[in-house]
């Protein structure tokens, strides 16, 4: 059988048809990603399930999606942080929590990457034109930044990519303080952060760009691979 590959999805006021009602939603992308590299993608409704789910799962991908709650990191909102969503925030911590306590094979990508690091104790960026030096991270509403990143010889993400992959990026925060367990893997041009790995865990990779727009699936058939 395919490898149980949950996914965190949004909730959302969404409308098709004659409708416009809260939904639960995820780019289909990200089922498509997990489907493409041999798992059986098992999407995970904010507000409607447990952590005990986390059980039954081999993989858990935190999909990407709305800033963080600034106070579960220790701050105040600025001014570009408008649009949270604390119910994700409270159930994706929970599976993660379940998945890290099972060293569960994790791939946490974009806000999910930047929820495994404030899980954990690190903080973000909330505002990257505001850092000096940063450059846009994306180029505009539904739009990919396309970027080389440059990877860490010896990482994870070395082997499975390459020194200097092109990846597709849209974010608007960053991580600042990396919590402790995590180790930076991955760097723009400008320095920022664009990955992280949990060393000495089975799998647990996180990028701030996403894979699942793109062509490559490398890092999902590493994480079915891992979930088998």
């Amino acid at each position: 059988m395919r490898p149980l590959i949950g996914i965190s999805t949004y909730r959302e006021q969404a409308r098709w048809g004659t409708w416009h009602v809260p939904a639960v939603l995820l780019p289909a992308t990200y089922a498509d990603a997990v489907a493409g590299a041999g798992g059986q993608p098992v999407l995970l409704p904010t507000g409607a399930v447990t952590a005990d789910v986390v059980a039954r799962l081999d993989g858990l991908v935190l999909a990407g999606g709305a800033d963080i709650e600034p106070a579960r990191y220790g701050s105040e909102p600025g001014p570009h942080t408008t649009v949270v969503r604390p119910d994700r925030d409270d159930a994706e911590l929970a599976l993660l929590s379940a998945a890290l306590d099972q060293d569960l094979p994790l791939l946490a990508i974009c806000r999910g990457m930047q929820l495994l690091n404030v899980a954990l104790g690190g903080d973000l960026l909330q505002h990257l034109p505001d850092v000096p030096g940063t450059a846009s991270h994306h180029a505009g509403d539904g739009l990919f930044a396309r970027r080389q990143v440059r990877m860490a010889e010896s990482s994870a993400l070395a082997r499975l990519l390459g020194p200097a992959p092109a990846v597709d990026c849209h974010h608007h925060q960053a991580l600042d303080r990396i919590a402790p367990g995590l180790t930076p893997t991955a760097w723009a041009e400008d320095g920022l952060v664009e990955a992280v790995e949990a060393v000495g865990r089975r799998f647990c990779l996180a990028v701030q760009w996403h894979p699942e727009a793109g062509e490559d699936r490398r890092l999902f058939t590493a994480l079915v691979d891992a979930a088998r």
